[in-house]
């Protein structure tokens, strides 16, 4: 509901603030423009009984009679002609504005700011991000990297990609895949500590941990039975890429997201241990403000997104042993 204050032509204010529905004003301010209901009707692709109900309903809620209709003759009353020269400009500007919205939002041009954690979107999804740039060159693409979740509302973002389900009740979210987490460490240190064949022998190694990653989930590859485990931490860190540095210089054992580490797993810097088992899966999501329409352009990042990350075999459960052993 708008409330509106009317205004006469010698522009004194009548004594009344009515609340009226914005569409039903301005579907009166059509029919006058069409000069009668049914030509209204015509234009607008709506039943000629919709329209005349609904021009009713407006003369209920502000108790005046708006148009003189009969068969032969349509003329305004004396309280229509003052509710057409008061809306009928608010109306058209309305219009206007609504008719530029709609085309910005369907446009796959313009600025489009976008938020994302920076390890992932600097590592394994950097790819991702430069294709995007290439693929639609008239979206200006603003890309804000940070680890931390920055408030999306607040920084007026169009959507992000975040690692994680997110609890704020203001913000829409679509699942985009996951990131599996792999227990990895250097052939350095498991020179010097027998690699374990069992999860209990984890207790006699030393163990890196992130504060991600707290409570250690593992799932067996082939039965699907789960454990959780609670490790006796060593040496603790709450950046995974300098949790990923340390496993590499032989400092102990790390449950890792396979975006962090396959690089090392590939390049033999790190191998993984106890392969049949793997860790938490780090969701993601693209999330947007549940009360902002999402454009064109962001809905093109969002498919674009889980496009890519659904074919990235990094991301992938059954391509995880292949990739560790390349």
């Amino acid at each position: 509901m708008v409330s509106f204050i009317i205004k006469t032509r010698n522009n004194s204010i009548i004594n009344s603030i009515f609340e009226i529905m914005l569409d039903d004003i301005a579907l009166f301010i059509h029919i006058v423009q069409s000069r009668g209901l049914a030509s209204a009707a015509k234009q607008l692709h709506l039943p000629a009984a919709t329209v005349t109900r609904r021009l009713q309903k407006l003369e209920a809620t502000i108790g005046r009679k708006l148009i003189h209709r009969s068969a032969r003759q349509f003329a305004l009353t004396a309280e229509g002609e003052v509710y057409y020269q008061a809306f009928y400009e608010l109306v058209q500007s309305f219009e206007t504005t609504q008719r530029s919205l709609s085309t910005e939002l369907n446009l796959l041009s313009g600025k489009l700011k976008v938020l994302a954690p920076t390890n992932i979107s600097t590592g394994l999804l950097q790819p991702m991000w430069s294709s995007f740039i290439k693929s639609y060159p008239d979206i200006q693409l603003d890309l804000n990297l940070n680890n931390a979740n920055q408030d999306i509302l607040a920084v007026q973002s169009d959507i992000a990609l975040r690692i994680g389900p997110q609890k704020d009740s203001q913000l829409y979210q679509k699942g985009l895949g996951f990131i599996p987490t792999v227990l990895v460490a250097s052939n350095a240190y498991l020179a010097q500590n027998a690699a374990p064949t069992q999860l209990g022998e984890l207790s006699q190694h030393r163990i890196i941990g992130v504060n991600s990653i707290s409570l250690w989930t593992l799932t067996h590859r082939i039965s699907g039975h789960k454990v959780e485990l609670k490790p006796s931490i060593n040496t603790f860190v709450n950046d995974i890429k300098m949790a990923s540095q340390w496993a590499c210089d032989g400092i102990g054992i790390a449950l890792l997201p396979i975006s962090e580490v396959y690089k090392d797993l590939q390049d033999g810097n790190l191998v993984q241990v106890l392969t049949k088992w793997t860790g938490p899966r780090r969701e993601l999501y693209a999330v947007w403000p549940s009360g902002r329409l999402l454009s064109a352009k962001a809905k093109c990042l969002r498919d674009f997104m889980l496009d890519y990350i659904e074919k990235n075999e990094v991301l992938q459960t059954q391509g995880i042993s292949d990739i560790c052993n390349r």
